[in-house]
């Protein structure tokens, strides 16, 4: 498939590595930076999705996400994401990315716009709850690639997602350019998808906060790791 990723905010909590190496199935294991676990909220659009050799068409095509992860290998030693949860507001899209990856995507009423002046402002609550999330941001400074090694690569530099069927894990391989990141400025954020994945909120200002214009991206079908 093709993709679009744009105006992505990336949000960072510091969490345990024990409480988060014991959310994980058999086969996947925490990855840290300097012994660090961290827990991501990224918001953004998905735009212009289409299956390879098909046009994109028009709300089917174009819509919100917003996702919780955090960063983990498999058992060849393979960096990649393991979501928690993907809020989206396009049912057929959640249907389908259920059915073909296998990823915990859930429908919700998300509403975003971007302003003259760079602000995005999104908002967001799951069906059937009434936790709503709400984000004012832009990109502050001139973009830059994160330099392998550091705690930006690590966190923003992902290439491969995993998933668990039946017991087994799978993987799902990403490919584009390296992010363009900024420091995001932040207006206006919560931690409440922590809460509806099971979390106790962060109470505290996330660690680090990234924006990216964002990049054009190739999805490839999932296979079992092992």
């Amino acid at each position: 498939m093709y993709q679009q990723w744009t105006d992505l905010l990336f949000l960072h909590w510091e969490m345990s590595p024990d409480l988060l190496a014991r959310t994980l199935p058999p086969g996947l294991s925490l990855d840290t930076f300097e012994g660090k676990a961290y827990l991501g909220v990224v918001p953004f659009f998905m735009k212009n999705v289409r299956p390879r050799f098909l046009p994109a068409v028009g709300s089917l095509s174009n819509f919100l996400e917003m996702n919780l992860r955090t960063y983990v290998y498999d058992e060849h030693g393979r960096p990649g994401v393991w979501f928690y949860s993907l809020d989206a507001n396009q049912g057929l899209a959640v249907k389908i990315a259920r059915k073909l990856f296998h990823l915990p995507y859930q429908h919700s009423r998300m509403e975003a716009r971007k302003s003259e002046d760079g602000w995005v402002e999104y908002s967001t609550r799951r069906e059937w709850t009434r936790v709503r999330s709400h984000f004012l941001y832009r990109g502050r400074g001139a973009p830059r690639n994160a330099i392998p090694g550091t705690l930006e690569f690590f966190l923003a530099e992902r290439y491969l997602l995993f998933t668990e069927i039946k017991g087994q894990i799978w993987s799902g391989q990403v490919h584009h350019s390296p992010y363009p990141l900024q420091t995001a400025e932040v207006e206006i954020w919560d931690d409440n998808l922590l809460l509806l994945s099971g979390f106790h909120p962060a109470d505290r200002e996330p660690e680090f906060a990234h924006y990216s214009a964002g990049v054009k991206v190739k999805i490839y079908s999932i296979r079992s790791v092992g």
